[in-house]
């Protein structure tokens, strides 16, 4: 069994990266697909209710992203976790993660479903719903919300599947929820005319038929770690490891839970619904090349993880300034596409002249900067894949809280106050904190890179009453 992962420690950097990443950026893209969707088919709908109907998605972007946040808080934190101890030869710790990992997702899916159907309408409210908006984004929660559930399961599951070495299978999950989606969004929307319930249907369908496959590959007999029966027993020390390390993207997911809701209220104040449309169609677009580097970056996190578990520094600098050349050259590109194509990229979504007066300064704000995006997510995945969760937290939270709340909280009122255009000012203030959480992130690595030196033995606490005589695999 151990031959499955083997090859991360053995095989070229180069051939790996690619074998691994590939997958994880189709997944990743294929995720942005849920929601994208739904935003190009409810941009054109038929019953001419597109700029409310991208509104409304607009508003519920912070629930998606604390729900979202949970799910990178276990599904994250456990794969990278699991490539650490593979990297140690221990399958049975790694069975007791896969088991684990689903107590956690129930406990956590159980939790934000609750909440968020007990306090739905003030939260959304809270985030910039208007009068008009509230009603359609009810309606969206309403459906999504079990279906959300059901969106963790996959994500950590997947996680867990590429981390165990079944990193294409993990891709082929993804892509068939995505296709299903898209046929679902296409019957509910267009034929059958539901709006935004179209919407929540398609997802919600496609998302429970993902995450059942995905429980089935831990169940078949040739998987390389499967459920078995002492794997489920709960162990705190796996609880804390897991969520040691996921830490990092849970603060991360929660920080955009706040900038959005930040800047949904601010673009709201200088802008009204058609700026916060806006906002919604413009994340979906930047998200697709933010998406690229987290699935470059997931495909360096089980061959970063395993090498330093097996001590291997030196494949851990390589594979780490490969995935940043990669990345970098991705936000190259982003950026290009955003200065010299932003119509074409915004009509993808919505071509009404209001949407395009606002969103083709606005993508462009956006993605200036996108080289310097990759570098900062790169650096915080990095820190995550080797144990090092707290700075991982440090580095992506620059961006996002440490500079970029405060400023848009501030920026736009001046710049609006001196005569200008507060919305802009929202724009400007993204574009500032992009380069100040690049220039942190610069300085963080320098001051870890003790961990690419050839012969540093990273530490991997297993409390000692753990690590008796193995009972038999049950």
């Amino acid at each position: 069994m151990i031959d499955k992962t083997k090859e991360l420690e053995t095989s070229k950097i180069s051939k790996l990266l690619w074998q691994y990443a590939l997958p994880a950026v189709v997944s990743q893209i294929v995720t942005s697909v849920y929601n994208i969707v739904d935003r190009i088919f409810l941009g054109h709908s038929v019953d001419g209710n597109g700029t409310v109907y991208l509104a409304a998605l607009a508003i519920t972007f912070p629930v998606m992203n604390i729900i979202h946040a949970f799910g990178s808080l276990v599904g994250a934190g456990a794969s990278s976790r699991m490539s650490i101890v593979l990297g140690r030869k221990d399958v049975r710790w790694a069975e007791k993660i896969l088991g684990n990992t689903m107590l956690l997702t129930f406990f956590f899916g159980f939790l934000f479903v609750t909440a968020g159907y007990v306090w739905m309408r003030p939260i959304l409210t809270l985030f910039g719903a208007s009068a008009q908006t509230l009603e359609f984004a009810c309606q969206y929660m309403d459906v999504v919300l079990p279906g959300m559930f059901l969106v963790t399961m996959t994500y950590n599951l997947t996680g867990l599947i590429r981390a165990s070495g079944y990193p294409t299978k993990a891709m082929w999950i993804m892509i068939g929820g995505a296709l299903i989606n898209i046929v679902l969004d296409y019957v509910f929307i267009n034929l059958m005319e539901m709006g935004v319930l179209g919407a929540a249907w398609g997802t919600t369908i496609s998302m429970a038929i993902t995450a059942l496959v995905s429980v089935i590959h831990f169940v078949q007999p040739h998987s390389f770690i499967r459920f078995r029966t002492h794997a489920w027993a709960p162990k705190l020390y796996i609880f804390r490891n897991i969520l040691a390390i996921g830490i990092s993207p849970f603060s991360m997911n929660v920080a955009a839970f706040a900038v959005v809701a930040v800047l949904n209220k601010q673009l709201s104040i200088y802008g009204g619904d058609n700026a916060v449309a806006v906002y919604g169609v413009v994340n979906s677009a930047a998200g697709l090349i933010f998406m690229m580097f987290l699935g470059v970056c997931q495909g360096m996190q089980p061959i970063a993880g395993y090498n330093y578990g097996a001590n291997r520094n030196d494949r851990l600098r390589e594979v780490y300034i490969l995935t940043m050349k990669v990345c970098v050259a991705l936000g190259i590109v982003g950026t290009a596409l955003s200065m010299f194509f932003p119509r074409t990229i915004i009509s993808c979504f919505n071509s009404e002249d209001a949407i395009l007066a606002v969103g083709v300064p606005a993508l462009r704000y956006l993605m200036v900067f996108a080289p310097l995006i990759a570098f900062t997510i790169v650096n915080s995945q990095l820190f995550q894949s080797i144990d090092q969760p707290w700075i991982a937290i440090v580095t992506s939270l620059s961006r996002q809280v440490i500079f970029l709340i405060p400023i848009t909280l501030i920026l736009p009122g001046i710049i609006d106050r001196a005569g200008g255009d507060g919305v802009t000012g929202v724009w400007l203030s993204c574009m500032i904190c992009d380069f100040l959480g690049a220039s942190l992130s610069a300085v963080l690595l320098l001051t870890h890179r003790q961990v690419f030196t050839v012969g540093y033995v990273p530490p991997l606490r297993k409390p000692r009453k753990e690590l008796g005589p193995k009972e038999d695999v049950q």
